[in-house]
């Protein structure tokens, strides 16, 4: 897998061994970068990481912080030495094992907002709609905060948000990405 634009253009990142995985496919990560447009400064959270490739390709494009979260070991390993093959000094990131539906509970007590947050949950669990509900609950989104999720064209993110307002989604074969932003209506 390689990065598509930003300071690490072309550099390839690896990805976890052993972990049944289902990566985002580049053409879908470049069009969702062009959709988000300038991300520079951003503060990013990725959860559901798995080889880090999205909060990488957001710290290439000069995102101020990425945090990933997966409960992998193998993929905790994996996205930190991607990240130490790049070069990537660890200011610009912070890794956190842990269970990406509960992470919004934790995070909230630091009061830590993130201007784009980025999941691609496992497919026909229904987790894209359970994780949309823990962000929404714990108000972990900046008042200009998006949220992206890619999922299954099957699976349903129906859930009543008060925080979230959706505002596009693209298919790409069988993979949807639904974006939300935070309203404060």
């Amino acid at each position: 897998m390689r990065i598509i634009g930003g300071e690490f253009k072309s550099r390839s990142i690896a990805m976890p061994k052993g972990v049944q995985m289902r990566p985002t496919q580049d053409k879908v990560r470049e069009a969702l970068f062009n959709i988000l447009g300038d991300i520079i400064g951003k503060k990013i959270l990725e959860l559901f990481a798995g080889s880090g490739a999205f909060g990488i390709e957001a710290i290439s494009r000069a995102a101020a912080r990425a945090t990933f979260v997966d409960n992998s070991f193998r993929c905790i390993q994996t996205i930190k030495s991607n990240l130490r093959s790049l070069g990537v000094p660890d200011s610009k990131y912070n890794i956190v094992k842990a269970d990406a539906l509960k992470f919004p509970a934790k995070i909230v007590r630091a009061c830590e907002k993130y201007d784009i947050i980025f999941l691609d949950p496992p497919y026909y669990r229904d987790m894209a709609k359970k994780c949309l509900i823990n962000i929404d609950s714990y108000d972990i989104v900046s008042p200009v905060g998006l949220v992206i999720v890619e999922h299954f064209k099957k699976d349903a993110l129906g859930a009543e948000l008060e925080r979230l307002v959706f505002v596009d989604e693209r298919r790409y074969g069988d993979t949807v990405i639904t974006i939300l932003r935070r309203t404060d209506e």
